[in-house]
């Protein structure tokens, strides 16, 4: 096991950072929004997850696809785009 970060997706933080957007949320106000979904999380960790310098956890990610209304592969896919 190496303890080398995986390949993250290139476009996943600019749609993570849409998704808030188009919710019209503060990233306190989505922090308030994936607190329990089942993963532990912080205020400070949605501004890491919006500038790529923090990889979401699963739960994370699929609780963003929820409230964005589509498929994680539409998030964690370079090729696909979110809808507007």
């Amino acid at each position: 096991m190496g303890s080398a970060r995986r390949p993250q997706p290139a476009k996943l933080a600019k749609k993570l950072f849409q998704i808030r957007k188009q919710l019209g949320l503060s990233q306190g106000q989505l922090f308030k929004r994936l607190e329990n979904c089942g993963a532990t999380i912080y205020p400070a960790h949605i501004s890491g997850y919006e500038s790529g310098t923090r990889e979401p956890p699963l739960p994370v990610l699929l609780r963003y696809a929820e409230l964005a209304g589509v498929s994680t592969d539409a998030l964690i896919n370079d090729k696909l785009s979110l809808p507007k």
